[in-house]
């Protein structure tokens, strides 16, 4: 498999304050864990307005670009904080999630990781938070269905989190199946009364293990992906169900994240081409970031 490695360097010049858990160290990490890895290494574009326009409103936009600081730091809220290189790197990692999806529909490669930060699935339509500006894999996909023409596509996030932001774009859309697990409760507080039937995003309780992942990936997703057969695959990659991670408290492992990319490639392979784009979300402990963006990587690699 031809897989790409996207980022950009602005992406580790965004920083929201020296105690905050999204931070540049993340993408070191990845490097350093992934640097003896076989990858084609490429440096993204940035997104335009236009592309940002698809997914989010011109108000949004406007609004990040307007309220990005020339000196120190804007608060968009507690959690979702502006410097001065955050315009910039939040259109660096919409453009690797745009750049990636073109070159895996163009068949330039098979899949793409993309190292990016700002992260995106908390990002809704009309709105930041949850440390996301603009919806990376949403807006990805949307290049998928609308521009090049997808009639089937399938969004997997199994980061600790609800991916609110993809369920706002998504939802009641039938050309996109959405499946994901959470804990529940837990920022953003959403995703576990079910409003749409392409919505299969299930949640579960501190402290879940990944034998009790595994089976509901076996039980609830596949089914899903199975019956929807998507053309092409979309990964919100949040590391953050790491036991090691303490932002959440659910009990996953590395292996646990091979095992899951390996489901996901297989659907991938059966009705996709083998097409998969991944884009990092969370995952807060630095190595064990690391370790499991390796096993992740290593994975599609194969």
């Amino acid at each position: 498999m031809t897989t790409a490695f996207y980022t950009h360097p602005v992406c580790k010049l965004h920083e929201m304050g020296a105690n905050h858990p999204e931070s540049p160290g993340r993408l070191t990490a990845i490097e350093e864990h992934t640097r003896a890895l076989k990858l084609m290494h490429c440096e993204a574009p940035l997104a335009t307005e236009d592309e940002l326009a698809s997914v989010h409103t011109r108000e949004l936009i406007s609004y990040i670009k307007e309220h990005t600081p020339e000196s120190d730091y804007y608060a968009i809220d507690g959690d979702t904080i502006l410097n001065p290189s955050s315009w910039t790197a939040a259109r660096a990692a919409a453009g690797a999630a745009l750049a990636a999806t073109k070159a895996v529909l163009a068949g330039e490669i098979d899949n793409a990781f993309c190292s990016i930060r700002p992260p995106g699935h908390h990002a809704t339509p009309d709105k930041a938070m949850g440390f996301c500006l603009f919806n990376n894999i949403a807006l990805a996909a949307k290049f998928a269905l609308d521009q090049h023409g997808l009639d089937r596509i399938a969004i997997v996030d199994f980061d600790v989190h609800h991916g609110n932001g993809t369920q706002a774009a998504f939802e009641h859309d039938s050309r996109v199946l959405m499946v994901s697990f959470f804990q529940h409760p837990c920022y953003p507080f959403s995703g576990s009364d079910p409003k749409s039937e392409n919505m299969h995003n299930v949640p579960v309780p501190a402290f879940t293990d990944g034998v009790f992942i595994r089976s509901l990936v076996e039980q609830n997703w596949l089914p899903a992906l199975h019956a929807h057969q998507p053309q092409m695959i979309f990964i919100s990659a949040g590391f953050d169900a790491h036991r090691e991670d303490t932002i959440g408290q659910l009990r996953l492992v590395e292996e646990d994240y091979a095992w899951m990319t390996a489901q996901i490639m297989q659907i991938a392979g059966q009705y996709a081409e083998g097409r998969i784009v991944s884009c990092l979300e969370g995952g807060y402990h630095l190595s064990a970031l690391g370790r499991s963006v390796a096993a992740h990587i290593k994975t599609l690699v194969t």
